[in-house]
């Protein structure tokens, strides 16, 4: 896995870990979830459900497939060097990525505006900055918009350990 990849992996897992006790377990994906949801309520049902669904398979992928001591929990050390595997997880990657983008389009229109793109990323726990970056180098339109398969796109790419100098590298802060 690259460098840019290890550095990704490493701030995924403080952002799973939404209650911020050190390890990831069932109730951080509740947590995360609800945040989402909750920028989101005017986003159609089938839409939060969606979601939902993506993040509890996500979860149940991730105790499935690194919980080696069976504790219910995903420690620091079983995250590192698999969470970004495309074989363990790409299916449960690209199912959020969709579900994640399409929340952003309330209104159907194939387009995210700034706004609720930003509100979204900061549910998750994204730090501002490096989210309006990321917006900036996606190209939004005149009216700053981004299309929605550019960012279902742009979080499967951070999702792909192979991938190098993508537009999610600007999401990881220089301190992790």
């Amino acid at each position: 896995m690259v460098y840019e990849a290890h550095r990704r992996a490493a701030l995924v897992f403080t952002l799973f870990d939404a209650n911020g006790n050190g390890v990831l377990d069932a109730h951080d994906f509740d947590l995360m979830t609800e945040r989402v949801l909750a920028v989101a309520e005017d986003s159609p049902e089938t839409a939060r459900q969606a979601l939902a669904d993506s993040l509890r398979h996500y979860w149940e992928v991730l105790l499935t497939a690194l919980d080696s001591n069976g504790d219910g929990v995903i420690s620091p050390e079983e995250f590192r060097g698999t969470v970004l595997s495309p074989e363990l997880f790409g299916a449960a990657a690209a199912a959020f990525a969709d579900a994640l983008a399409a929340l952003g389009d309330p209104d159907g229109n194939g387009l995210i505006e700034r706004p609720r793109f930003l509100a979204l990323m900061t549910a998750i726990g994204f730090e501002k900055p490096n989210t309006e970056a990321l917006f900036d180098v996606f190209g939004p339109d005149a009216d700053d918009r981004i299309a929605v398969a550019t960012w279902a796109d742009g979080i499967r790419d951070y999702y792909s350990p192979e991938k190098v100098g993508i537009p999610g590298d600007r999401l990881v802060p220089t301190s992790v």
